[in-house]
């Protein structure tokens, strides 16, 4: 079973919100799903580094 999901709305910088449209294309994802994925990368780095 997939884990559930919580719908969120944040403002971004235009300028960031073309990057990762730009680098979730390249990387065959949803804008969503490209966000979640470096969300999780640089909180597990975080939890590493303490």
């Amino acid at each position: 079973m997939k884990p559930l999901k919580l719908k969120v709305s944040i403002t971004l910088d235009n300028d960031i919100v073309l990057k990762i449209k730009g680098l979730s294309e390249q990387d065959d994802r949803s804008f969503s799903q490209y966000i979640n994925m470096v969300l999780k990368q640089h909180i597990a780095k975080k939890e590493k580094s303490k």
